[in-house]
């Protein structure tokens, strides 16, 4: 047996296995590749017949080291090594399990024949971190699964099981059993019927099964799909290069666009997004061997559509879920939301009949709080009235058990109050999930001011269990998101008196990269949801400037809620719903605008992405200054995940990075100047860190 560090190789019954075992992932760093191929150029000169490529631990190569991303390149390169392998003069059988994604599917490609047991998962997902698979991924997969396959799957990045991987010709046998057992066999198998070494570079790709015009047509598709990115269309190109040139010309066009997109603003921003993620899940105060208590049964207070969505989240992964209503009339009408919604989802063949009832069963219902002694974790999720939150929250505490955690699942509310209605405030936090709950995938985590470790570490666990991305914030009216949104939408309302038309308004947001414009956004949520709210905050005392509402209140006033009504700031096609300019309201801003003296103007599309988000960027520092958020990338989670803020971009904070803060802060004094003081004023932290000529990222590093 030969070792090197990460690549072990061993001849058993005439068969050469590769081990690799590069903990945890197999990523493919530096010392991988040149272990691999040294292995590969080795095992051609000795008593092997065939190679097996198999990895230790729980998977597969599961893609780069992206680590490396950003660096000088370090021999061997990837392209080199699998070079190495496809031209092996001995048989190559690449044995999967676990998953095989980027880099490490396309080492597998480069083999001669692929086998992998049935849980296994393969994909190619580099076009989620800006870029494109670099390693021969957009050359081999077209002239194996077919052009309009391939296609798909790298545009969209998600991974497939065996069993579809196999019935797209990417798999060749799907093994019973021990893998490496099955693998070993296969390969012996192979060379016994005189298989031959069936190299993907030597298959032609039949143009003429392509309709005319068809990489234009994905491209415009793509372009609705993909708002604003480049990688998906460059791996059109790849593809297209894939039919029209020789292999080696083609991986050269692979070569050239996957640097443009690695070098991209694009690129980095979203690699930032993914080591933000993990990051997130991170509290810098709580030890990583915090204890955690078991959640084996959840209650949700409220079977609305957050509650019946939240309950899904649980019953997806087999935790049963106790769902409490005011009466019988209203929990048979939330059980009912959670029937629709699975059978939407069986409808559209992502899930089979019995999974939908076995989900369904995990499901029950009741009227009677002391239903409720047994469960681990109960979550609140009733209309946004403190009262009322307060008085669920003292009856929960006079049923549940010692020891259950008790969220309140407020958009807005303060989790302290909410605590102090129970003698239990430790067991006390938010869990603010996004509608729809089993769809979106934020989860803002809570931490009151007594809130026990424990219960903060568990409620960060069994948020990553439901598939939640989890992010941490203190307390303070509207959290992380919906503090900082107030000025997006402030902003959007000025605009309007200024003088854009709210088709301006939502296609300078889009080409953004917002997956919806802030006017088109709220026609959609309902425009009184906000009057209501603002209603309320009056109510208690607060003072809102009539011209950050009046055209908002004044639609609702003429019975204009958004879609919901077929009018909002647009009107509706009753059966396409698409959304079309209206002159009455062009009309009535022109006349709110009349009211309060402005005159209007024309408003370029820079100054309107500007005032949409340097709000949220300023907003975005005072919320750090205060302890709020941990770091400026648990922002930028929040906003990517529960806010559709372009991945492209990185988020709001890394977007200001991106940007120059003294370029963000030079704008917010000249708004400032324009609009005064009460819409505008400098976070103290902007202020510093742009004359200092910083940055968030920079500053955060000091934090740590």
């Amino acid at each position: 047996m030969t070792n090197t560090a990460v690549v072990s190789y061993e001849i058993i019954d005439n068969i050469g296995v590769i081990t690799v075992n590069n903990p945890p992932v197999n990523a493919l760093s530096q010392a991988l590749r040149a272990g691999l191929q040294a292995a590969v150029t080795a095992a051609q000169t000795d008593a092997s017949e065939a190679l097996v490529l198999i990895c230790a631990g729980r998977t597969f190569i599961a893609g780069a080291d992206i680590t490396e991303f950003g660096k000088p390149p370090l021999s061997p390169s990837l392209p080199e090594v699998l070079i190495t392998l496809e031209n092996s003069r001995k048989l190559i059988v690449a044995a999967i399990h676990g998953t095989a994604l980027g880099g490490g599917f396309e080492t597998s490609l480069a083999c001669h024949y692929r086998c992998a047991v049935a849980s296994a998962k393969v994909g190619l997902p580099e076009v989620k971190l800006g870029i494109l698979p670099g390693a021969g991924g957009t050359q081999r997969m077209p002239r194996v699964a077919g052009v309009k396959a391939a296609l798909e799957l790298i545009t969209s990045g998600n991974p497939i099981s065996a069993a579809e991987a196999s019935d797209m010709s990417l798999i060749d046998e799907v093994i019973e059993g021990d893998l490496r057992a099955g693998a070993i066999r296969y390969a012996r198998d192979l060379v016994e019927s005189g298989a031959p070494l069936k190299r993907i570079r030597d298959i032609t790709i039949d143009a003429s099964l392509l309709e005319p015009g068809f990489f234009e047509n994905y491209r415009k598709k793509l372009a609705q799909r993909a708002r604003g990115q480049i990688a998906p269309d460059r791996i059109v190109s790849c593809v297209e290069a894939a039919v029209r040139l020789p292999m080696d010309q083609g991986l050269q066009v692979e070569r050239d666009l996957f640097v443009e997109c690695l070098q991209s603003s694009q690129s980095r921003a979203m690699r930032h997004v993914f080591f933000a993620e993990r990051e997130a899940a991170k509290i810098k105060d709580l030890p990583a061997n915090t204890p955690v208590r078991d959640i084996k049964r959840v209650a949700i207070i409220g079977g609305g559509t957050m509650g019946g969505g939240i309950a899904m989240c649980f019953a997806n992964v087999g935790i049963p879920v106790t769902m409490l209503e005011i009466n019988a009339e209203a929990l048979e009408r939330g059980l009912g939301i959670i029937r629709k919604n699975y059978s939407i989802t069986v409808q559209k063949g992502k899930m089979s009949e019995a999974e939908m009832a076995e989900r369904l069963q995990l499901i029950n219902g009741t009227t009677a709080y002391a239903d409720l002694a047994d469960v681990d974790l109960v979550i609140e999720a009733v209309f946004e009235n403190p009262d009322i939150k307060k008085e669920v929250f003292a009856k929960l505490d006079a049923v549940c058990k010692p020891g259950a955690i008790m969220a309140t699942n407020t958009s807005y509310q303060n989790v302290d109050d909410i605590a102090a209605a129970t003698k239990r405030p430790q067991d006390v936090l938010g869990m603010h999930f996004f509608s729809p709950a089993n769809v979106m995938k934020l989860l803002e985590v809570v931490r009151g001011a007594k809130t026990a470790d424990d219960v903060l570490a568990t409620a960060m666990q069994i948020g990553k269990k439901i598939g939640k991305v989890c992010a941490l914030s203190r307390v303070c009216y509207g959290f992380i998101g919906n503090r900082m949104l107030g000025g997006y939408g402030r902003q959007a309302q000025l605009l309007l008196l200024d003088g854009a038309s709210p088709a301006q308004i939502d296609a300078a947001a889009e080409d953004f990269g917002m997956a919806m414009g802030p006017l088109a956004m709220g026609d959609l949520a309902g425009l009184d949801v906000g009057y209501k709210a603002r209603q309320a905050r009056e109510a208690a005392g607060d003072k809102i400037d009539p011209r950050t509402h009046s055209i908002a209140s004044a639609l609702v006033e003429m019975g204009r809620l958004g879609q919901k009504s077929g009018a909002g700031y647009y009107q509706y096609d009753p059966q396409t719903r698409a959304r079309l300019p209206d002159p009455a309201v062009d009309a009535l801003i022109k006349a709110h605008a009349e009211k309060f003296g402005i005159r209007q103007r024309e408003i370029s599309s820079d100054e309107i992405v500007a005032r949409l988000m340097y709000p949220l960027i300023n907003e975005g520092a005072l919320i750090l200054e205060e302890g709020i958020a941990q770091r400026p990338g648990d922002i930028d989670i929040v906003y990517v995940y529960g806010y559709a803020f372009p991945s492209a971009k990185g988020g709001p904070m890394f977007y200001a990075d991106e940007v120059g803060l003294k370029n963000v802060y030079d704008s917010i004094c000249r708004f400032r100047d324009e609009q005064g003081a009460e819409f505008w004023k400098p976070a103290p932290l902007l202020e510093k860190l742009a004359k200092e000529g910083s940055t968030f990222a920079a500053w955060a590093a000091t934090q740590e």
